[in-house]
């Protein structure tokens, strides 16, 4: 790890690319007196965008001359795109000059190169995407949201080893209750892959609470829910689309006529405060566990507040070494599992 806490940015990824980056950069500077942050991607896109704004040695610019399209096979970028401002920010992770990297950039490039760069943690077969919801007692965390599509039990048992030592990290929770995303609650629900985790949760030191189905996710009462990466990122895509059904429908309810603007002026506070339980921008920035280093990756079409939450994210997971805590807990639970076997 570096000297001081250091993140690149993948500053031509997204689709505003170095206009969102640069301001989110910028902002988030303001605000924090202890991290630096590295701009990566073609300076002549990124310095025009920097102003005359001053941060000294904790806003510095690294040229790549190579982007990665957002509908870019994984494959070809991993091969042909080697200097790339998002494998240069890996690599500058993986040389320890920055701590953690963050990217809105293209996901499956982002995953391929992110693993063949800084390779995956000892024990752990495959990288997840998790992420946090807002739920009616604060929020929940879901993991795998679109990695792995096709996932066996062991790489479910994973994902709950890590997503629970990540939300312990991260949210102090000594011993999160941990949920297996279902069809039902019932024993008899669910496919053999998802039977077959529930059964290695069950023997596990995990807080393990069972199955628990789509509602659960939102109501509370359990702080991570456990899927394959198919079923996560419906999930995940779905709920974007409801809230801003919801938002919608409001909107367009109070804009009717004179009366009803007249009770939307009377309902503003209330309405804002719904606006930002829902404003996914303050949930942006999803974390992909199980590699030798910190990648956050943004939503593509992050604004500045969004993507400065994702940055705000990174500087969490540094502060909490996330994969060490990860690669530690892995083993515990491999080590448990293995003297239960033998007694």
């Amino acid at each position: 790890m570096s000297e001081r806490l250091t993140i690149a940015l993948d500053a031509m990824g997204g689709d505003h690319g170095p206009d969102v980056v640069t301001a989110a950069a910028l902002q988030f500077l303001s605000k924090s007196n202890q991290m630096a942050l590295i701009l990566v991607g073609q300076e002549e896109a990124i310095i025009p965008h920097l102003g005359r704004v001053d941060f000294g040695d904790r806003l510095t610019v690294h040229h790549a001359s190579q982007t990665v399209g957002m509908d870019e096979l994984p494959s070809s970028a991993l091969r042909n795109k080697k200097d790339s401002s998002m494998r240069v920010a890996l690599n500058l992770v993986r040389s320890g000059t920055a701590d953690a990297c963050v990217s809105a950039g293209n996901t499956g490039a982002l995953m391929a190169i992110a693993r063949f760069v800084l390779k995956m943690l000892p024990l752990v077969d495959r990288p997840a995407i998790i992420a946090a919801v807002p739920s009616l007692q604060g929020q929940t965390h879901m993991l795998d949201l679109g990695a792995n599509v096709d996932c066996t039990a062991e790489h479910l048992f994973q994902f709950a080893v890590m997503g629970s030592e990540l939300v312990t990290a991260v949210s102090g929770v000594e011993a999160p209750k941990v949920g297996l995303l279902n069809i039902g609650e019932e024993e008899i629900k669910g496919n053999e892959q998802v039977k077959q985790a529930h059964e290695r949760l069950v023997g596990s030191t995990l807080n393990y609470i069972g199955y628990v189905e789509g509602d659960d996710i939102y109501r509370g009462g359990v702080d991570l829910v456990v899927c394959d990466g198919f079923v996560g990122n419906s999930v995940l895509k779905a709920s974007e689309g409801v809230a801003a059904l919801v938002r919608h429908i409001l909107g367009a309810s109070f804009k009717r006529n004179l009366l009803t603007r007249f009770s939307g002026l009377a309902a503003g506070p209330v309405l804002k405060r719904l606006g930002r339980a829902f404003d996914p921008r303050r949930y942006n920035g999803a974390s992909l566990l199980g590699l030798k280093g910190i990648v956050i990756k943004s939503h593509g079409g992050a604004d500045r507040l969004a993507f400065e939450s994702a940055i705000h994210i990174a500087e969490q997971e540094i502060h909490c070494n996330i994969p060490d805590r990860i690669a530690q807990q892995v083993a515990r639970q491999l080590e448990a599992e293995e003297q239960r076997t033998r007694t």
